[in-house]
């Protein structure tokens, strides 16, 4: 068997344990002539992988390297949510593999089947005009609201998380995360936190399956329709809470083009173009769909902004400790930085 690979040096897997360990669990790997492995470069938490296996490819999902959050980066939990989820939502990847012995590649790891199709960076795959751009803003929105729809009362679903209580737990953990991780060059959230404290709805009524991580950059296009979304990948946070949170933690990452220019600087996605709609028409239509009425977008997206500062520091901290060398975490302080003003900008407005 041709075994070669193209990773990050610090990211290498071996391929020779991996190659043995799938002969033995894939049966389609018995005679396989052509192992390619290939690092996927988006994504700042869990490392993803192709392996080309001759004229088949599969993905590989594995923790990073470094310090890690408790409870982050579970690759089981991450496994069985896909497993469960499978019968109820149409845009979920379908898990193939769960490894738990961490001898094969240094890590838990698992494999899931790849979604054919287009990846949005921070650039659209292809050119789009201005209706097919609005199109794909309300996809986004109903595959948010097709998600948060599904009864979570079902058997298999009530198992994945706990609702109750969630926004408390989700404020309170990310205010401690971000504590541990924080270094002398970034700014302080103590203010952000005491205005979520005071301003934050514990409990707005709501409770739904969410994916946690719901952005352009996690979705998958259809190669002839590019404005059909046919996956949503990353589930590693996906949990049963308030799917207000969820919605508020995706448009933190949407950059607006009227948005200040120290925002544009760390823009990630195309949520800026002509076409794209804004974070407020994205929560208007999202609660139109979904029925919802006298609810104020303002606290939910600080708090997205709280928590992406507090994820951002996290994969800051392992570089600022030499734990990865990614060199695009190496300016994650700014990032990090950024978000925090932009939160207690929002903070000082009036508007919603």
């Amino acid at each position: 068997m041709k075994l070669s690979q193209n990773s990050r040096p610090s990211d290498q897997l071996n391929l020779d344990k991996l190659a043995d360990y799938l002969k033995i669990e894939l049966q389609d790997f018995a005679n396989v002539s052509n192992f390619h492995v290939e690092q996927f470069s988006g994504g700042a938490s869990n490392l993803t992988y192709r392996l080309s296996i001759d004229d088949k490819d599969l993905i590989l999902r594995r923790p990073p390297s470094g310090t890690k959050a408790k409870s982050a980066h579970d690759m089981q939990r991450e496994y069985s949510t896909l497993k469960t989820i499978a019968g109820f939502y149409s845009l979920s990847p379908r898990p193939v593999l769960l490894c738990l012995d961490e001898s094969v590649i240094g890590e838990q790891f698992f494999i899931m089947q790849p979604i054919d199709g287009l990846a949005i960076d921070k650039n659209l795959p292809v050119d789009m005009n201005e209706n097919q751009i609005e199109q794909l803003c309300k996809n986004y929105v109903h595959g948010l609201v097709e998600l948060h729809d599904i009864d979570i009362n079902q058997s298999e679903i009530a198992s994945l998380g706990k609702p109750q209580g969630y926004v408390k737990r989700q404020l309170e953990g990310w205010n401690e995360r971000f504590s541990k991780a924080k270094t002398d060059d970034v700014l302080a959230n103590h203010k952000i936190y005491q205005w979520l404290v005071d301003n934050l709805p514990l409990n707005s009524g709501q409770e739904a399956l969410i994916h946690n991580d719901y952005k352009f950059d996690n979705l998958v296009l259809d190669k002839k329709n590019p404005e059909k979304i046919i996956g949503v990948l990353d589930w590693e946070m996906s949990t049963l809470g308030d799917p207000l949170l969820d919605l508020g933690c995706s448009l933190a990452y949407w950059i607006e083009a009227d948005d200040a220019q120290e925002l544009h600087a760390i823009r990630m996605m195309p949520t800026h173009l002509p076409g794209m709609m804004t974070r407020q028409q994205i929560f208007e239509s999202y609660c139109k769909e979904r029925g919802l009425v006298n609810i104020e977008l303002k606290p939910y997206y600080i708090f997205g902004l709280f928590r992406l500062a507090a994820i951002a520091q996290q994969i800051y901290y392992r570089f600022y400790h030499g734990q990865t060398d990614n060199p695009k975490f190496k300016h994650f302080a700014s990032l990090v930085n950024i978000l925090i003003q932009a939160a207690e900008k929002q903070m000082a407005t009036n508007a919603s």
